[in-house]
């Protein structure tokens, strides 16, 4: 069925729930998503509700004070657990926020027209929250449930893509039963792929767990490390190709997603043999963004397409981040698509619009009408 949910009264400042932390090991990238995401959204335009996800899951009311929620080399920004739980309830045709705690009377907060979902990780980015929205039907920002569970795991995610005529690079799915019964059949698996490979946990991202590694003896270590955020891994052969992404929007109504001006990573010589946690957000001017990346018209013209057929392959919505390698051949190998991308104002996607001209408080905007203005339920 197609449920028709309400919309904002006239005259009446939509309520936007912001969702962050979560019980992923992105909780900090959550955080400092969502302080972007607060200081720049229109408050004259919309009200705004700060809710944080304790590490717990507990639903709790946060801070809206941004600096509460930054980054740095020494402090990682967390949504603390309280005595007071926020819930999520339709109370009267409406959805409601609940604030409950023990030996008290539940106080009703008012109701929310659009959930800004900016978890990353498991537990949030992986169709989990989707569903709990879509069951209390409540409107929410970005891909639905099939796309963010597809999006989240690399490896069924790379069984979509091949299916939808896309190339991907050699890989191997690693489950945990494999590893357990028969880790040298997996070694001989990764051998064949040559080296170097990449051994990532398959449902992680802002490349948490992810291992280069340059030969035999250093996998069972990264193999290791990469379990401790998920017991199914992705392990891929090493391209020789520059990293390209693009932004993809969801079109309105019938109109074709839009894609942004590719652009690519630069990360600065040292310790980073790849674009890792720390050169994303941690680093200062550790990686840099150059948007359009250097490359032939009709190149940039074909990274656009594709990124569009991969955003419709595994059925997105809202908004997603499509990583290609570009090879010295001119060869585009879809490495993956980021159906909730990193959204802070130095994150790359944001970044690539503000370079196709859509600035980020635009941006922002954009996704909550997009959100508001699609119903929940089958579509």
């Amino acid at each position: 069925m197609v449920t028709e949910n309400s919309t904002p009264a006239a005259g009446r400042r939509p309520r936007v729930a912001i969702l962050f932390g979560g019980r992923s090991s992105e909780h900090a990238v959550s955080c400092v998503t969502a302080a972007g995401v607060m200081g720049a959204i229109d408050r004259e335009k919309y009200d705004v509700v700060p809710i944080g996800i304790a590490k717990s899951g507990q639903w709790v009311l946060a801070s809206g004070d941004t600096s509460q929620w930054s980054l740095s080399s020494s402090a990682l920004p967390e949504v603390a657990a309280s005595e007071k739980t926020v819930t999520l309830a339709e109370i009267g045709g409406e959805h409601q926020l609940v604030v409950t705690e023990p030996n008290a009377v539940p106080q009703e907060l008012g109701s929310v027209d659009v959930v800004f979902p900016l978890l990353h990780g498991p537990w949030g980015e992986d169709g989990t929250i989707q569903g709990l929205l879509e069951l209390s039907d409540t409107r929410y920002v970005g891909a639905g449930v099939l796309a963010s569970a597809v999006g989240m795991d690399k490896h069924f995610m790379k069984v979509v893509f091949e299916a939808a005529g896309l190339t991907v690079g050699p890989y191997i799915a690693v489950t945990d039963r494999e590893w357990l019964t028969d880790p040298e059949a997996v070694r001989k698996r990764v051998d064949k792929l040559g080296f170097p490979v990449f051994v990532k946990p398959a449902r992680a991202g802002s490349s948490m767990g992810i291992s280069k590694v340059d030969s035999l003896d250093g996998l069972d270590a990264a193999i290791e490390e990469a379990r401790r955020h998920d017991l199914k891994l992705v392990i891929e052969a090493g391209i020789d190709g520059r990293e390209i992404e693009c932004a993809v929007l969801q079109g309105r109504g019938t109109d074709a997603p839009r894609t942004s001006m590719p652009g690519e990573i630069a990360v600065a010589a040292g310790e980073h043999q790849f674009y890792d946690f720390a050169a994303k957000y941690v680093e200062d001017g550790a990686a840099a963004l150059s948007c359009p990346a250097d490359m032939p018209d009709q190149d940039i013209a074909r990274v656009r397409e594709l990124a569009a057929v991969a955003f419709d392959a595994v059925g997105a919505e809202g908004l997603s981040r499509v990583d290609f390698f570009y090879t010295p051949s001119g060869d585009l190998i879809i490495n993956e698509i980021n159906t909730m991308p990193g959204f802070t104002p130095k994150s790359m996607y944001p970044q690539m619009w503000a370079a196709s001209g859509l600035a980020y408080g635009e941006l922002i905007d954009e996704l909550i009408h997009l959100a508001l203005t699609r119903k929940t339920g089958l579509r």
